[in-house]
């Protein structure tokens, strides 16, 4: 076959370009005036490579969470790792007893930046791609720095994202505090257009927080804005405190219920970073709902 010239030179030219493409898809979003960065994780460790340990802990142990749980979070390497610019947490089904005897037939893991990292205030964001099917719960959300000392619900608590499979296309953002937790949180759906699975794409979850509201965003969609007059009466704002970040995928609990025949594994939920922004960007007039 005769080869063409012109194309010799077009071929590395297009790969170049596709190749640049590709760099402007994965490089950082610009920050927006008012934002400052002030802490993330990229996730851009060596494959197969443990998370930093210098901003997580990663919490082990099966005994529900209080929600009826039904897997073991376990540190192994098995359900927790970097790969390709991702941070995975891998959902196994498979019989595992912990060093407290606990036994479950599903393993994944949890993680925070309790005594790392915490702050009152500003943007929090993460870029996720969820896992999917019927009893499994993603989660990115946070709690107050004194829950040690305060308990929950009093230490305050913010869902930035979680959902459960039996509703594929929605993605809830939920605050809790004394008076109105759990089934009694204040919280808000977000559904893509035309019912379109979460689980298909990486998609940005976020909050800004500000002394007296908390914006709720899924990319660039600010869907819903909680404030103080949104609480029960006689009840407190507790957003005025340090928060520290949590990721975690759950199987099973009170809200999502059991996996079914439907439900398939391993499920991975992978995370391209994690950010937070001292300062936030107010919404366009009109935008965002109670």
């Amino acid at each position: 076959m005769k080869l063409n010239p012109q194309r010799l030179f077009l071929f590395p030219m297009i790969l170049l370009l596709c190749a640049y493409a590709e760099a402007q898809t994965s490089a950082a979003a610009p920050i927006a005036p008012g934002r400052t960065l002030v802490w993330s994780d990229e996730f851009n460790g060596a494959r197969g490579s443990a998370v930093d340990a210098s901003k997580w802990v990663s919490e082990t142990g099966g005994d529900g969470w209080g929600n009826d749980e039904l897997e073991y979070y376990t540190s192994r390497p098995q359900n927790l790792y970097q790969q390709d610019g991702n941070l995975v947490i891998k959902v196994l089904q498979e019989k595992y007893t912990g060093t407290d005897g606990v036994t479950r037939n599903y393993t994944s893991a949890r993680l925070k930046t309790l005594g790392k990292f915490a702050q009152a205030y500003g943007r929090f964001e993460a870029r996720i791609k969820i896992p999917r099917g019927q009893g499994i719960w993603p989660a990115f959300w946070m709690l107050g720095e004194d829950i040690d000392k305060a308990g929950w619900p009093t230490c305050g608590e913010i869902d930035i994202m979680e959902n459960i499979g039996k509703e594929p296309a929605l993605a809830h953002g939920t605050i809790h505090g004394p008076g109105y937790s759990g089934a009694n949180g204040i919280g808000s759906p977000y559904s893509l257009p035309n019912n379109q699975p979460i689980a298909d794409d990486f998609h940005v979850f976020a909050v800004e927080w500000e002394p007296t509201a908390i914006r709720f965003y899924v990319d660039k969609d600010l869907y819903t804005t909680r404030v103080p007059a949104d609480l029960p009466k006689g009840t407190k704002w507790v957003y005025d405190h340090p928060f520290f970040l949590l990721l975690n995928v759950a199987v099973g609990g009170g809200w999502p219920g059991s996996k079914d025949a439907s439900s398939v594994f391993p499920q991975e939920m992978l995370v391209d970073y994690v950010r937070v922004y001292r300062g936030s960007t107010p919404p366009a007039a009109g935008q965002g709902q109670r």
